[in-house]
């Protein structure tokens, strides 16, 4: 019987909860808000990684957290990066490649695996993830910089973010990546994929 009712799933349906919490303390006009946004972001990172681990030590592996916990790291990182184009922060087109990829690869991870049929990974797809989670961690810093007065004493530093296009170039790099990243898994995996599609 396949088991639906896990800590490893709880903790990955809650990052899904926590996503419109984020969108809704980005956006509200309040100054402190954007700090509550950024915590919750990095608490719905750090899960990402938690609910894995939960999974394997109580051997709680499941076909629904196999769904669930790639497709909830894209919800979330969609949300981030979506809300970022709202804001004029970056362009739609970074933004459109980066999910384009992502959900194209987790689909065919998910439609593959419920055949029973692994697909190989590498060290790239965690970077991947770690340079996303980065430049989104980056940007909603800059956000609280830019409307916190506290930080009016290093106005003049952090406009030199601006000035220079560094969130472009990050996440335009990151796009580059994350892109490169999706085409690399496809070749390592051509011969599963190939296969799967005769099926």
């Amino acid at each position: 019987m396949t088991k639906i009712f896990t800590i490893a799933n709880f903790v990955t349906t809650s990052r899904i909860l926590l996503t419109p919490l984020f969108i809704y303390f980005l956006f509200i006009p309040h100054t402190y808000f954007k700090i509550f946004a950024l915590l919750i972001f990095i608490i719905a990172s750090i899960t990402d990684a938690y609910d894995g681990y939960v999974a394997r030590k109580y051997s709680a592996i499941s076909s629904l957290g196999k769904f669930l916990d790639p497709l909830a790291d894209k919800i979330v990182m969609s949300a981030a990066f979506i809300s970022f184009v709202v804001l004029d922060l970056i362009p739609l087109w970074m933004v459109i490649l980066v999910i384009l990829r992502d959900f194209m690869i987790t689909g065919l991870r998910i439609a593959i695996s419920a055949k029973n049929t692994t697909m190989e990974t590498r060290n790239s797809a965690k970077i991947k993830t770690g340079v996303q989670i980065g430049v989104v961690c980056f940007i909603l810093v800059y956000i609280i910089t830019q409307e916190w007065k506290i930080f009016l004493g290093i106005a003049s530093y952090v406009k030199v973010v601006k000035d220079y296009y560094v969130i472009y170039i990050l996440m335009f790099l990151t796009t580059v990546f994350t892109v490169w990243t999706g085409i690399e898994y496809i070749i390592i995996n051509k011969s599963t994929i190939k296969q799967y599609f005769k099926l």
